[in-house]
């Protein structure tokens, strides 16, 4: 088991298809992505670590019964938290857990891309973790900015890739990861 390692799987819940940005394009395609690395973490013996955002009222409030996992994907996480901010690494108890658990390398996947899990890879960058980007196993919509221009998922992933890259963490695939972690685990 490779006990210094985690994945984090940020914000994958059923909150998101109440939200009028939520499109389908891409979800199913992104979930199986999903799927598969939290099999091949499992498999390699890496701990995987779910995490829900909460308000206190809408889609994302507990009262919703919208705070669970995203259907279809089915896991039983070693570790689940609940956070208020876009890092995973404020007020949720990640933080701790991590330090305690003995972990210094984070794999991050989920949604969204730019928002909650691009801020969880800086932040953990800065508190000193070795982080793996899985661009691929996260997942964003559509946003139109001050000009009127929009902007597609891809060119979201795009952009929050070039800037992570090399500065804040690993940018790599699900695919480069399933064999990464499938070599720690032959070790």
């Amino acid at each position: 088991m490779s006990a210094d390692t985690a994945l984090i799987v940020i914000d994958v819940q059923e909150s998101f298809r109440h939200r009028p940005y939520f499109v389908e394009d891409g979800l199913a395609a992104y979930l199986e992505r999903q799927q598969v690395l939290i099999d091949g973490a499992k498999a390699a013996g890496i701990q995987v670590v779910q995490i829900f955002h909460v308000e206190d009222t809408g889609p994302f409030s507990e009262a919703s019964g919208n705070v669970r996992t995203m259907v279809p994907l089915q896991f039983e996480p070693d570790a689940i938290f609940r956070k208020r901010q876009h890092s995973a690494l404020v007020g949720s108890g990640l933080d701790v857990w991590l330090v305690t658990e003995g972990v210094r390398r984070v794999i991050i996947s989920g949604i969204r891309t730019e928002q909650c899990c691009e801020t969880t890879t800086r932040h953990a960058s800065d508190l000193g973790y070795s982080v793996d980007f899985v661009a691929d196993a996260t997942l964003t919509f559509p946003m139109t900015d001050a000009s009127g221009k929009t902007w597609s998922p891809a060119d979201i992933a795009e952009r929050t890739a070039l800037v992570l890259a090399g500065r804040f963490a690993r940018v790599t695939t699900t695919q480069e990861m399933l064999a990464d972690l499938a070599g720690r685990a032959a070790a």
